[in-house]
């Protein structure tokens, strides 16, 4: 049975746009840096330096491939899963949209059932004067308020290698409750591979906490940088 919708929030309407090349969201008059774009102008240094690395392994023109490819996947699976949560079914008869058709399924058949209530779907979010971005769901998810993703990837995940989605997720969450005054306390990753692996991650209590306190350190090493 799908979760039901409670439209709690007026999520705003926005155009993103690019400046000096890095994405921002035009919310009224403002125009913020995307949560991703901080993200990326505060990654360490050693993060960096292993994806160089990764790069130099495989080569330049397939390391560009298989960057295209999975952003093609995940974009087809959200705009199907999009679709099964707004009744506006979607169907992509291609190759890809076909993997991306099972990759969407397995997530609605082993990570929605856990969904009680959607409050909004492709939400638009952002924190006055700072930052700007969307998160896949806002709604209940093991009875708790949260901020639910969905993420494609090339093969299962360790834990450990969901900084940059928690940091992201929580970012979004700090921004909810900022300017709806709720008091959303979880994030939840439903990741697949495209053979249907299905993995969950949950992040709330103290390690919520935690990654609150780090995506905030981030955010004024982004504005410092920046006002140089």
């Amino acid at each position: 049975m799908k979760p039901k919708w409670n439209k709690l929030y007026d999520y705003p309407k926005s155009v993103r746009s690019l400046i000096n090349d890095e994405r921002h969201y035009s919310i009224g008059n403002e125009k913020l840096p995307s949560v991703t774009t901080i993200l990326s102008a505060t990654e360490p240094a050693e993060k960096r330096e292993s994806l160089a690395k990764w790069r130099a392994r495989v080569g330049a023109e397939e390391a560009e491939k298989i960057r295209k490819n999975s952003t093609d996947r995940g974009t087809r699976m959200h705009s199907i899963l999009e679709g099964y949560l707004l009744d506006k079914p979607i169907l992509d008869a291609t190759e890809n949209g076909a993997e991306a058709h099972r990759m969407a399924q397995t997530i609605i058949d082993k990570g929605l059932p856990e969904l009680s209530e959607i409050n909004g779907s492709e939400a638009v979010l952002y924190y006055p004067d700072l930052y700007a971005g969307s998160s896949d769901l806002v709604g209940v998810y093991m009875g708790r308020d949260s901020i639910i993703d969905f993420k494609t990837t090339g093969k299962p995940r360790k834990d450990e290698y969901n900084d940059g989605y928690y940091l992201q997720g929580v970012a979004y969450l700090e921004a909810h409750n900022q300017v709806y005054g709720s008091e959303l306390d979880q994030v939840v990753l439903l990741c697949v591979t495209p053979d249907c692996f299905f993995q969950k991650f949950v992040l709330n209590g103290a390690r919520l906490r935690q990654y609150k306190w780090e995506w905030l350190r981030r955010l004024d090493e982004y504005y410092s940088n920046r006002n140089r």
